[in-house]
């Protein structure tokens, strides 16, 4: 029943380390060595508590999130959540293909050859393909991530360091600084990105994954959390062993920090951390611009899914395609700030994730809509929680960045 329902779950918490969240990672064990290994735990079981919440509405009510959001909330919050979406996920897309460059840029291949192939391979792969076909080669592109747990041994680390900083409340001192915070915002962004809950429902419901295989499906995402999660750990403590150790703090992108990496950790965990940011950015180059046409055409009302054909579901495709147009162009405008870029598309992630959780969580516990699979306390407890520390770090951040 396990391997029956597998996919959504495992492949969208992968595909969340991302080039963003892997630049995301890397800066923060590069900037703050192991001191922001805490994080890790807490965001862990908020993203489990999410996810599952996302793969629960999907299996019993049939309907993607923001479908949901249109017909119990009205069309014009519904646009409003589209629109944000729109704007946070472009982002990410560029962050994406910027991660494809700069990670065959070390190989010495030029981004104006690598970037326009890859946005073709990525359309046709979806165009052209299947919901099963897709999934297999996503589930392919997941098992990959290992690259980054082995470039982390290689990196030999200390251990005892590292496990303590895990379990440990970081110092008061911390949570003052601008960046420090600003860096927490962008880890919890890119870990619990908004985008995420739209494609795993939507995901859920393409799949035919009903509240009868609601159990297996619900293991896909436990365990699709907690893997995808050990490799940032290990990606955060790669960059804390080697470059934080060295005075290495600021880094330009995630292909600088494998750079980084091969004087002090060796060729193998250089290659590992450049081949992983390749495979980590086509996967999501893949998935994000796919998140977005789900959500936008869900909310509202137009036809989608991969199993339609180009005329059958145009607007879904037509956005998907643009998406990615646009995402790969920008990458040969000239002088573009790509780090900014990238950065800040993870804050924006943060930012709107808030919201993103009021409507999940109002929609988990209607219980005319879910009836006994609605929301249970504990979950209540860890979600709100979760809102309320995002909207606290937001504007801590603000005020700690307004004090300079």
């Amino acid at each position: 029943m396990i391997l029956a329902v597998v996919g959504p779950g495992f492949i969208t918490a992968n595909v969340d380390n991302d080039a963003g969240g892997i630049f995301v990672y890397s800066q923060a064990g590069a900037q703050f060595g192991y001191t922001l290994l805490w994080t890790m735990i807490p965001i862990t079981i908020a993203l489990v508590v999410v996810q599952e919440m996302a793969s629960r509405m999907g299996a019993v009510t049939g309907k993607g999130l923001s479908d949901l959001i249109r017909e119990e909330f009205g069309f014009r919050l519904t646009f409003i959540v589209m629109l944000a979406l729109v704007i946070t996920n472009f982002g990410n897309v560029v962050a994406e293909f910027a991660g494809i460059a700069s990670s065959l840029e070390l190989f010495g291949a030029s981004r104006y050859v690598v970037v326009p192939a890859a946005a073709f391979i990525v359309w046709v792969l979806v165009v052209r393909g299947t919901y099963d076909s897709i999934e297999k080669i996503f589930l392919g592109a997941s098992v990959f991530y290992v690259c980054y747990i082995i470039a982390g041994l290689l990196a030999h680390p200390d251990w005892k360091a590292a496990a303590f900083a895990t379990v440990t409340r970081p110092q008061a001192a911390s949570i003052r600084n601008y960046g420090y915070v600003m860096m927490v915002v962008a880890l919890i962004g890119t870990t619990i990105a908004p985008w995420m809950q739209f494609y795993l429902q939507a995901s859920i419901v393409e799949k035919g994954v009903t509240a009868r295989q609601y159990r297996a499906s619900r293991w896909d995402v436990i365990l699709g959390c907690i893997f995808t999660d050990v490799v940032a750990w290990f990606i955060i403590v790669a960059c804390a062993a080697t470059l934080y150790a060295i005075g290495h703090h600021d880094i330009k992108d995630a292909s600088d920090a494998a750079q980084a990496l091969r004087p002090l950790a060796g060729e193998y965990a250089y290659l590992l951390f450049a081949a992983g940011l390749f495979n980590a950015s086509l996967f999501a180059a893949s998935i994000l611009p796919i998140s977005t046409a789900y959500a936008v055409c869900e909310g509202l009302g137009f036809e989608s899914g991969l199993d339609k054909r180009f005329e059958q579901a145009p607007v879904f495709y037509w956005l998907y395609t643009l998406l990615i147009v646009f995402g790969a162009a920008v990458l040969l405008v000239p002088g573009l700030p790509l780090v900014y870029v990238a950065v800040i598309s993870q804050v924006a992630n943060g930012i709107v994730l808030p919201l993103v959780l009021v409507f999940m969580l109002l929609l988990t516990n209607d219980r005319e809509l879910m009836g006994e699979y609605a929301n249970s306390r504990s979950f209540n407890v860890i979600a709100w929680t979760t809102v309320g520390v995002m909207i606290g770090l937001t504007v801590a951040m603000l005020i700690a960045q307004f004090r300079g």
